[in-house]
């Protein structure tokens, strides 16, 4: 577990909070007063270590733990699709895998975005993302955090993440700062 060395700050929630299992997937209650470990804090969202298990808590949440949430997005009304786009990646690199402390765009796991208009002007945002390994279990996680951070961004109404593994992820897809970072460098 990779994560919970980089930092382990004790935290008791002050409510009850909504969390997600890591690997699992599955939501969870943590109760007001649970303790534990905040053992990421990366992309608005926390990754927290309790009794043994790991889970992501949506930066919505960050008060149960004593932190800021992050501030709201802001789109100006002329905002250009080019804009808009620049946003969707801008929220992709604050998509972590709760185990890696590097954001999935630097991890080269982000194929392609894509965005269209609707009718009513608004967005949807089409984003081909793979895996570093086709059977990794944090697949529905990363897919959820993407999709949730990018139906953040006004305008964009729809999110379509789509796992692919065509072409198959390799180390050279990564980003000098994130090969440097894992020591691939």
């Amino acid at each position: 577990m990779s994560g919970f060395s980089l930092s382990s700050e004790p935290f008791t929630l002050a409510r009850d909070c909504q969390a997600v299992m890591v690997p699992q997937g599955e939501s969870v209650n943590l109760p007001a007063g649970q303790v534990g470990y905040i053992t990421q804090a990366l992309g608005g969202s926390f990754t927290v270590y309790v009794e043994g298990n790991l889970f992501r808590i949506a930066g919505a949440d960050a008060d149960a733990l004593g932190k800021e949430p992050p501030p709201p997005i802001e789109v100006p009304a002329d905002a250009s699709d080019e804009d808009v786009e620049k946003l969707v990646w801008q929220q992709l690199r604050t998509v972590f895998d709760p185990e890696i402390p590097i954001n999935v765009v630097e991890l080269g796991l982000v194929y392609d975005v894509a965005l269209e208009r609707t009718e009513s002007g608004q967005r949807r945002a089409y984003v081909k993302m793979t895996l570093t390994a086709p059977g990794c279990g944090m697949g529905d996680i990363l897919v959820d955090d993407a999709r949730t951070k990018l139906e953040l961004i006004p305008t964009v109404i729809e999110a379509d993440v789509d796992l692919v593994f065509d072409p198959p992820w390799n180390h050279s897809m990564m980003s000098d700062a994130a090969k440097l970072e894992t020591g691939m460098l």
